[in-house]
């Protein structure tokens, strides 16, 4: 589909969890793609996804919703904190910082 839509010569991407049903590797593979794209030839994308840490590691801008409204949007590091976490996704977890990103560890639901 990411072929697709460049073959189009599209300047954005929306994509639906590009990542979903895949296997650690390929989903890393599918990321860097999407950043590559992004970074070299000046595309935007604009993507959902589920997996906060693949989130964390590739994206520059994030908004989390929460019953179809936004409730926080920023930087990973500034969206992705407890508290957040908490509200959002009813779910205790901790968030170690490495490399400067932002690494959720889920617990337990609250």
């Amino acid at each position: 589909m990411i072929a697709r839509a460049l073959v189009q010569q599209s300047r954005v991407l929306l994509l639906d969890e590009p990542t979903s049903k895949l296997d650690i590797r390929n989903q890393l593979e599918v990321m860097n793609i999407i950043r590559t794209l992004v970074d070299k030839q000046g595309l935007l994308s604009i993507l959902v996804i589920h997996d906060l840490n693949l989130a964390s590691q590739y994206v520059d801008q994030l908004i989390m919703l929460t019953e179809g409204k936004i409730y926080a949007a920023g930087t990973p590091v500034s969206v992705l904190i407890q508290e957040n976490i908490r509200v959002v996704y009813g779910v205790e977890a901790a968030v170690v910082l490495e490399d400067n990103l932002p690494h959720v560890i889920p617990k337990r639901s609250v």
